[in-house]
């Protein structure tokens, strides 16, 4: 790993970062049989140049990355200042429009004919404006064309992930501390946010909190049920810390659980080694999902996990590769994605646990180190 810590964290990612990406961007684009990509505001543009606009609105921003040539990026008027800060601006060209101008007669002067990719967040109007200037131009998701385009994490890019996960893991220490026994659900995910940013999160993007028949919906943030003594409860929190993601999930008891409750517990966890297990460079994505699935299917349990195992994270929390059954994508080192088997029985509670993990030479490493045994709560 690089030495580029500083006493606040990570330092900066510099010119020469955003070139290399830029540079492998490119080349990932001519295999894929384009003529270039079109990045407009979010992740992709993000790691692309380090650009983040102040607002994103009606207003195109665009950046043109082609196979031949170099890249350039349109802003509107007002915004080209901030454009000419962004950490990557002496690595790409800038253009700009006006107010009262076409901006996409302007932007259409920077693209050929060909297939581009397009980033998933771009807004419609802008796309349809382009087709309608470029008839002779076709387009393609990023997601569908490149969904590897930012996979393979480089070193400082997983100095950033193990600090976030190291950060939802003291939340976690501490969170387990607190009472939960008569409160409500928003007090505990409440309790969560202000712990991610103690430690250091800037952005606190979910804080689950599933008590007793909560827990059995994957996705019930929380709400104002009360958390009640013999309640199973799902936490499952993440946010941003230095730009990258966390997301960690536990799931704990209040007071002494029954031993249907020990028992479904640890086929979960269970579940979750044997999913860790199977990561290995070269073994296909899916291959997590059904070793983790195969052990709750096993158990009697299979209708009750109804979710894929995995998803990939970096810059946002859910992203490329996910691991699910159908995806045929080689692990390959640098990957950082969860693994967060769960058996759901509704009206009843819900277990689930989850790490987020990365592909290394030989194997698989954990970036959360919480004990995975259930933690019991008052």
């Amino acid at each position: 790993m690089t030495d580029r810590t500083t006493q606040a964290g990570p330092a900066p990612f510099t010119a020469a970062d955003f070139a290399a990406r830029l540079q492998q961007a490119a080349r990932s684009a001519e295999a894929a049989g384009l003529s270039g990509l079109l990045l407009t505001p979010g992740p992709d543009l993000l790691y692309l140049t380090g650009y983040a606009p102040v607002a994103i609105t009606e207003r195109i921003t665009m950046l043109v990355v082609p196979v031949d040539g170099a890249p350039t990026m349109i802003v509107p008027r007002l915004e080209r200042p901030d454009a000419e800060e962004t950490p990557g601006a002496s690595v790409f060209r800038l253009a700009d429009w006006s107010d009262g101008s076409d901006p996409y007669e302007a932007t259409a002067k920077l693209l050929g004919p060909g297939r581009y990719a397009l980033s998933d967040s771009a807004w419609a109007m802008h796309l349809l404006g382009l087709q309608g200037r470029l008839p002779d131009t076709s387009y393609v998701s990023m997601t569908t064309a490149l969904p590897m385009l930012r996979a393979i994490k480089d070193d400082d890019e997983l100095e950033r992930l193990t600090a976030a996960g190291a950060a939802a893991d003291a939340a976690y220490g501490e969170i387990i501390g607190v009472r939960f026994a008569g409160r409500r659900e928003t007090d505990v995910g409440t309790d969560l946010a202000d712990l991610l940013r103690r430690f250091g999160h800037s952005q606190v993007d979910f804080t689950v909190v599933g008590s007793g028949p909560n827990g059995a919906n994957p996705h019930h943030e929380m709400g104002d049920r009360v958390i009640q003594h013999g309640d199973m409860v799902v936490l499952d929190f993440g946010g941003l810390k230095h730009g990258y993601g966390s997301d960690t999930t536990r799931t704990v008891h209040v007071g002494e659980p029954t031993d249907e409750e020990r028992d479904v517990h640890e086929i979960v966890r269970r579940a979750q080694q044997a999913g860790f297990e199977a990561v290995r460079p070269g073994v296909e994505c899916q291959e997590v999902d059904r070793a983790a699935r195969a052990l709750i299917t096993e158990s009697g349990y299979g209708e009750y996990f109804i979710h894929r195992v995995g998803h990939g994270i970096g810059l946002t929390t859910h992203e490329p590769p996910y691991m699910v059954e159908g995806e045929r994508q080689p692990m390959e080192p640098g990957m950082c994605f969860s693994i967060e088997p769960g058996i759901y029985l509704p009206g009843r509670f819900g277990v689930r646990i989850e790490d987020i993990v990365t592909v290394t030479a030989d194997g698989g490493r954990r970036l959360n180190r919480t004990p995975h045994e259930m933690a019991i709560v008052e």
